[in-house]
């Protein structure tokens, strides 16, 4: 009985140790609910420096599970946002570790009227969202 409960015991911490996969959040699956109930917070400006700032922060923070992100600025040609690569493999996936990417894209301050923005997730995918300055304006 005793050599049972040690069996046990070192299986549970063996299995405690390991990630579960969900808990990686690194497929489309897996963070697309995320994403979708937080759609309002995709993308936001602010006015910095005399430039509008786009900033990209919170796809950066779920982008394991995409493929790609795209956005269009007033109507403009589509751009695809070149942010940090997903750490698959490491403990945290999603972490910023790159001290050279910015998490934004700058503009001539209060050019921005309107943001598109397409994502690609890693299944093949997408989800659409346009946006008003008002709307995702940060103070």
């Amino acid at each position: 009985m005793k050599r049972k409960n040690i069996l046990l015991a070192a299986i549970v911490a063996t299995s405690a140790a390991l990630p579960l996969k969900a808990e990686q959040f690194t497929t489309a699956a897996e963070v697309r609910p995320i994403l979708e109930a937080t759609r309002a917070n995709w993308v936001a400006v602010r006015e910095y420096d005399g430039q509008d700032l786009l900033y990209f922060t919170h796809l950066m923070a779920w982008r394991c599970g995409l493929e790609a992100i795209y956005y269009r600025v007033n109507g403009g040609d589509e751009s695809i946002w070149l942010g940090e690569e997903c750490h698959e493999g490491d403990t945290q996936p999603n972490a910023i570790l790159s001290q050279n990417l910015l998490p934004f894209v700058a503009f001539p301050l209060k050019s921005i009227e309107t943001v598109a923005v397409r994502l690609v997730y890693d299944d093949g995918e997408e989800a659409i969202a346009d946006y008003t300055r008002q709307a995702i304006m940060t103070p």
